[in-house]
């Protein structure tokens, strides 16, 4: 898991972009997940931070989720059209079909 520090703004974005995909590369597991939960002060650069290490993530075969992403930073992604793309971490659940639409038959 791959933590975002409490203040992501213009300002601090490149570093800390950097520093998430050089997280990335060592991160071994197939699932990324970017802990937000300690994220406090932001700006829509924010949301650029974490579409790019996405976009990363998938480019090397890894799926994406955000834990703990802040209510307002969430209504700004809704406001861009991509809350859909920083979905919530959840648990792994092994009797769970790999696709949700599909309905199991009683």
């Amino acid at each position: 898991m791959l933590v975002l520090p409490a203040e992501l703004t213009h300002r601090e974005a490149a570093v800390c972009l950097a520093m998430l995909l050089q997280g990335l590369k060592v991160h071994g597991e197939s699932e990324l997940v970017v802990d937000a939960r300690a994220l406090a002060v932001f700006d829509t650069s924010a949301l650029a931070v974490l579409l790019e290490c996405r976009r990363e993530a998938l480019s090397e075969g890894k799926t994406f989720a955000v834990q703990g992403l802040p209510a307002a930073l969430h209504g700004m992604a809704g406001l861009y059209g991509v809350e859909s793309l920083l979905a919530p971490a959840t648990p792994s659940d092994p009797s769970a079909p790999a696709d949700p639409s599909v309905a199991s038959a009683s």
